[in-house]
């Protein structure tokens, strides 16, 4: 129990067996995101030609229907079901449309490039390109809403913070994990060899959470009977009692300006590295297991400091400060000629961006009563997601746009040169960290002020206790 990660997880109705199992669907959520944000944009950008603003809009596109997941969450709580089933159908159906959405994907991406033999208008190509996004976007929100909340439902009240942190670390082990494996595999680019991974990772996807959803949600005929008969809660209302806190909404322009900043390199991270420093697709593939490794690192350092009653909104100041040298490290490193100093720079972005993220969702958790925590927790979710999907799309345009006007000459021509549109993204997402960090400044001093005015009994906060 002392030295077993998440040993204390498990209960007596939630073996750990049983847990480990449902934490499946976390690892084919981050397989995908590291498919879509760590590989391909990278071979759409360099190895297909692919415009980057095009590849932009793809990859945000499931990012930006993240808004809809607290409607999803809601959905599934009232759900009415005959048999009585609330989280099973959702976390099914988003299964089977990130199945759809995966399985002709590498088609559509080909015939949009050119590569197909069947000859029809380019915008009908970018149209199905851009739908097999939409739908593996709406099916990973809607399985990932739906299963965090049959974990949820499945927890002890003691174990459930547990569960949930579990669930978190085992998506980030699945961005890991799938990013060295795509890595191996795509060693010796192909367009045959990408129809084989992405669709490899279909098949997986759809046998995974087959697995994981196996005999976990018992049917309820009772539940199912009395819902016949109660109302249906409104979500409005209690939307609008949320937002109509002035703290909260302050702390949410707060997660969407550090979200932004952290993650708008997202679609040039990877080209930056293959164009720029002329890195290999295997060699930029891994920068997002770079990323998730300094995620990981963050999150045991936030468990650590919130264990001693650090102020979470001073903690996420914290973050945004280590991503300043990250991005600055990124930048020097095309000059210089440096990819170790690049590497550096990647971690460091994913340590700041890992530490702001857990210690905003360490704060969300303490801005409602007991009763409204879920509905905090999804609208942080919610703006962190659709953030970090107008960022990237953000990014992929401006860093087209920059170039262009660069290597035309308009700049001088000492920025005539390719590297202008990227540092452009990284110039931009470095004064956006100071924007958050002016923004965050009123609400840590009033933080502070609360703990001196109050007695808290603060109780050990480990690794195993962060819900995420």
């Amino acid at each position: 129990m002392r030295y077993l990660p998440f040993a204390d997880a498990a209960s007596p109705g939630l073996p750990l067996g049983r847990l480990l199992r449902l934490s499946l669907f976390q690892v084919t959520v981050g397989m995908s995101v590291a498919l879509m944000v760590g590989t391909l944009n990278r071979v759409m950008i360099v190895e297909l030609g692919v415009a980057a603003w095009l590849v932009a809009l793809m990859v945000a596109i499931p990012l930006l229907v993240a808004p809809f997941r607290a409607l999803t969450g809601f959905r599934s709580d009232t759900h009415r079901s005959a048999f009585g089933w609330r989280r099973v159908p959702f976390i099914w159906t988003g299964t089977m449309l990130q199945f759809m959405g995966l399985t002709f994907m590498p088609f559509a991406l080909l015939v949009m490039t050119g590569q197909g033999e069947l000859k029809t208008p380019e915008w009908l190509n970018q149209g199905l390109a851009a739908l097999s996004f939409l739908f593996v976007g709406i099916g990973l929100q809607t399985s990932q809403t739906a299963g965090l909340a049959l974990a949820t439902d499945l927890a002890d009240e003691p174990t459930r913070p547990r569960v949930v942190a579990l669930m978190y670390v085992m998506l980030l082990m699945g961005m890991l994990g799938s990013s060295f494996v795509f890595s191996l595999l795509l060693q010796d680019f192909t367009p045959k060899k990408m129809i084989q991974v992405v669709q490899g990772h279909a098949v997986l996807t759809l046998v995974l959470n087959a697995v994981a959803l196996w005999k976990q949600e018992a049917r309820d005929p009772v539940r199912a009977a009395a819902l016949k008969l109660e109302p249906v809660p409104a979500f409005n209302d209690a939307w609008k009692r949320f937002i109509g806190n002035g703290k909260a909404r302050r702390f949410l322009v707060i997660v969407a300006m550090g979200t932004a900043a952290f993650n708008m390199q997202d679609i040039v991270l990877e080209p930056y590295g293959g164009e720029i420093l002329k890195l290999t697709v295997s060699a930029t593939t891994l920068l997002t297991a770079l990323l998730a490794a300094g995620s990981l690192t963050a999150f045991a350092l936030a468990s650590r400091k919130l264990s001693g009653g650090i102020d979470p909104c001073r903690l996420a100041a914290y973050g945004v400060v280590c991503g300043l040298p990250g991005f600055s490290a990124v930048i020097f490193a095309a000059p210089l000629d440096a990819t170790w100093l690049f590497y550096a720079g990647v971690f460091c972005i994913g340590f700041g961006a890992g530490l702001f993220s857990v210690s905003t969702l360490a704060a969300a958790m303490g801005m409602e009563r007991k009763e409204f925590v879920g509905l905090a927790l999804g609208a942080w979710g919610a703006v962190q997601a659709t953030s970090a999907g107008l960022s990237i799309a953000f990014g992929g345009a401006a860093r087209d746009f920059v170039s262009s006007v660069a290597m035309q000459g308009s700049l001088g021509p000492a920025l005539a040169v390719p590297v202008t549109g990227y540092s452009f993204v990284y110039y931009t997402e470095i004064c956006l960290l100071f924007i958050t960090l002016a923004a965050i400044g009123p609400l840590v001093r009033r933080s502070a002020l609360s703990s001196v005015n109050q007695q808290v009994n603060v109780e050990r906060f480990g690794l195993a206790d962060l819900p995420g």
